[in-house]
């Protein structure tokens, strides 16, 4: 089945009656379940994102041997001190990595971030969200709203539709951890984030999840806890599982080393997923490590086969020799010369910031980025193609569809396997909705009835 047939038949229906009442639907939905990003609106286009079943089933088999490179470059650093200087840690990262979470997992809960061209199945991911990886509830509300608008409606009387719900796999994660640490009654679950953060309706989604399945759960700032007697506390609520949203940088940033949250956690009074050693595989360098020829003796024949195949090659900035498509470089002046065809990433930030793009940059602002790149931890990575398709939107009483750029960002369980799948839209190649632009969408594996 072509993924254009579907999308031409989703289009053809949009008559401007049909867009009109759709949209108003879709508003109407998103005011009710809270459905925003901050104060702007999570879905700002009237089509989900559709994938084909072999489209999707391209994308979770390729991605295993993928997840198996991940934890052994992971578990390797955390046993091996010399190794774990390749991924840039802080010196405090460095003491967290040492803490014991109660369970050996080290990313349970993740998202890679990824460009699918689906006409040709160039998959190629770019960065790996290992510590907070959100939308997973939006995009469940997102599913069951776009299952009610009336062209979806009119769609799903020629094509079967399976939404890929994933909070039910969030919540089972969280369980097992908190089971494999030691828990042994119902988990108290604290959703723990700074209080005036915009995903903040996503918490309450959660909030409002848990409780439906029987399980307590409340959203914490990490400034109101308290560690005595050996318990978490915030008020006369005590915590027994964190599910942290919070970003370990900003915990530490905002509240030190020494708050209650890491006393707890380093001395087993707390089970948090993720743990403080997601952090490494967090690290824009985690792709460096995957990808560089230095390491590839640590990898199978089929691993280092996904690896070429999906991702970009990537490589710290400093002065060394590597290679590029097997032949040797002198990583500086390729990066120099080749400033059309790279991006640079700083190591450990996020929503976009700091990402330098060298086919939108002068030649001056290049340098001086690179110079910059050098000072502190920053990665080097190879430019990827960014897919578009065509998206409607109903604005100002007219139905208008125009190309826009999409990325693929599959939620990965227990460092294992995909379940589900966040996209979002842009105009933007940086495509970040934190970065201020852009809509989520649902995705929708479809096929023809």
């Amino acid at each position: 089945m072509a993924l254009t047939e579907a999308i031409k038949t989703y289009h053809d229906l949009l008559t401007d009656d049909m867009a009109a009442d759709s949209q108003g639907q879709l508003d109407d939905q998103l005011r009710r379940r809270g459905l925003f990003f901050g104060t702007r609106p999570l879905c700002t286009v009237l089509r989900p994102r559709f994938l084909t079943p072999d489209q999707f089933t391209y994308l979770r088999r390729s991605i295993r041997p993928l997840l198996r490179g991940f934890d052994k470059i992971s578990q390797r650093a955390v046993a091996d001190a010399e190794f774990r200087q390749q991924f840039g840690l802080y010196d405090w990262e460095e003491e967290l990595v040492q803490v014991d979470p109660g369970f050996k997992n080290h990313t349970p809960l993740t998202r890679l971030d990824a460009f699918f061209v689906t006409e040709n199945n160039e998959l190629r991911f770019t960065e790996y969200n290992a510590e907070v990886p959100a939308a997973s509830a939006y995009n469940d509300v997102l599913n069951s709203v776009f299952f009610g608008l009336p062209v979806m409606g009119a769609f799903m009387q020629q094509y079967v539709a399976r939404p890929l719900p994933t909070r039910h796999s969030v919540m089972h994660v969280l369980l097992d951890m908190y089971k494999e640490w030691g828990g042994q009654e119902p988990p108290r679950i604290a959703i723990l984030d700074w209080t005036d953060v915009p995903t903040r309706s996503e918490f309450e989604l959660f909030t409002q999840y848990f409780g439906s399945q029987g399980y307590e759960s409340r959203i914490i700032d990490p400034r109101e806890t308290e560690y005595k007697n050996g318990r978490l506390v915030a008020g006369d609520y005590h915590i027994t599982l964190i599910y942290k949203r919070v970003l370990i940088t900003e915990l530490i940033e905002r509240c030190g080393i020494d708050s209650p949250v890491v006393n707890a956690v380093r001395d087993g009074a707390v089970c948090m997923v993720n743990p403080f050693r997601c952090k490494m595989l967090y690290k824009k360098l985690s792709l460096a490590v995957l990808s560089d020829e230095l390491n590839a003796g640590m990898f199978s024949e089929e691993e280092l086969r996904a690896i070429k195949a999906h991702i970009p090659w990537t490589r710290r900035v400093q002065e060394r020799t590597t290679t590029y498509g097997g032949l040797p470089v002198d990583l500086i002046p390729f990066i120099h010369k080749y400033q059309e065809q790279l991006v640079l990433k700083p190591n450990d930030d996020y929503g976009g910031r700091g990402i330098v793009l060298g086919w939108q940059t002068n030649k001056s602002g290049w340098e001086k980025a690179v110079q910059e790149a050098l000072q502190t931890p920053h990665i080097v990575q190879e430019r990827v193609v960014i897919p578009e398709e065509p998206y409607p939107s109903f604005v100002n009483g007219e139905l208008k569809i125009y190309d826009r750029m999409l990325d693929t960002a599959p939620f990965i369980f227990y460092g294992n396997y995909v379940d589900g799948c966040l996209t979002r839209l842009s105009t933007d190649p940086l495509l970040n909705v934190s970065a201020g632009g852009g809509s989520t969408v649902p995705t929708f594996v479809v096929e023809k009835r």
